[in-house]
This record gives C-alpha cells, structure tokens and sequence, in this order.
C-alpha cells in the first residue's frame, strides 16, 4: 500500500516551534494550508540539522551558474513568523529520516520527512547485511519556494537559541536548577 502523503506545494506556513518548558521542549515542524495542518515531532538535534542543510543548499543553488533561480541570501523581511504553533497540536508521527533536495524546475526546496522505527535501526554488527529500509506509512512532503526556506532557517536558529543557556566552560546545556560543569569537576576553582 502506497504511503499516506502529507503534501504542502507551497505551504502557507511551515515551522518549526516547541511545547514546554526549557530543558524539556519538544520540537515539531508545522505545515499548514488553510484549515489543514500537520504536525510531525523530531529532536532538537533534528531541527538543527535541517536548518543548516536548508541554508547550505541554498547557498549552493545561489552560487550555481547554471541556476536562473533568483535566491535571498537572508530571510526577506516580511517572511518573518514568530507566530506560535497553530493549536491544538495533534502529532502525526515522529520523524526519523529526513530528506533534502533542489527542484530546478520549479525552483522550490523539497523536504521530505518519513517517521521513525524500529525497523530502520542498524546495530554496529548488522554494517555489513544488506539492508532494506521498510516502506514508511506516511510521509510529510513540503516544497517551499526560496524566500520561505529562509525564513524556515531563521525562525529555526530563533527556537533553537530560545531554550537553555549553554556553560562556558563545557558547552553543556545548563538547568534552572543549576549546573554540574564536567570540566571544572562540579567544583569551583579557588585562586590560593
């Protein structure tokens, strides 16, 4: 059976945006087009990823001869959403693989997000099998035109800076509560 695709060709909002507190957010990307909206949960470390590979392959696009496609460097400023996520949040799925892509043709971002399993965890010992990765169920399928995937990027770096302070010293997230630096051993120096 064909999977269920949940496709925005262009979205009128994709975003990503987070639901609690600090230090236990939960991400999610966000596609609307008019009452339609998909939800899909991913890790912080998702979101990042996505955001740098969106902003790089513009980049690419930008810089390529061949490209008659006209790219913002930055986000254009009437693009901008600091809107929160639209309610209520129903997650269709959490994302595991995500895909990336330049369409020349009708000079849009293609990004494709398939839902985590099981199934598609490899073990250290498994490198060397052959392996399909099982037919997804679903899949959310956003195309979005330069200047919106721009502005993806910034509202992303945005959500991204928003959550804990990092410690100076290890880099390491630090809590309201308090801090345990692994590289000052959770003691603090004191000059004799």
């Amino acid at each position: 059976m064909p999977p269920l695709v949940h496709g925005f060709d262009p979205p009128e909002r994709f975003v990503t945006g987070t639901v609690g507190p600090p230090g236990q957010r939960t991400f999610f990307l966000q596609a609307r087009a008019g009452t339609r909206v998909v939800s899909v949960a991913l890790e912080k470390q998702q979101v990042q990823a996505l955001a740098e590979r969106i902003d790089e392959l513009l980049d690419e696009v930008m810089t390529n001869e061949r490209n008659d496609a006209l790219i913002p460097a930055v986000a254009p400023l009437g693009l901008d959403d600091s809107a929160p996520l639209e309610q209520p949040i129903e997650e269709e799925f959490r994302a595991g693989t995500m895909t990336l892509s330049w369409d020349p043709d009708d000079q849009r971002v293609v990004i494709e997000v398939f839902p985590f399993t099981e199934a598609a965890v490899i073990t250290p010992d498994q490198l060397d099998e052959d392996f399909e990765e099982p037919e997804p169920d679903e899949v959310l399928l956003v195309r979005l035109e330069p200047g919106p995937a721009r502005a993806f990027v910034k509202r992303a770096e945005q959500v991204l800076e928003a959550g804990r302070p990092s410690c100076p010293f290890c880099g390491n997230p630090i809590d309201p509560d308090g801090h345990l630096c692994v590289r000052a051993n959770g003691f603090r120096r004191r000059d004799p």
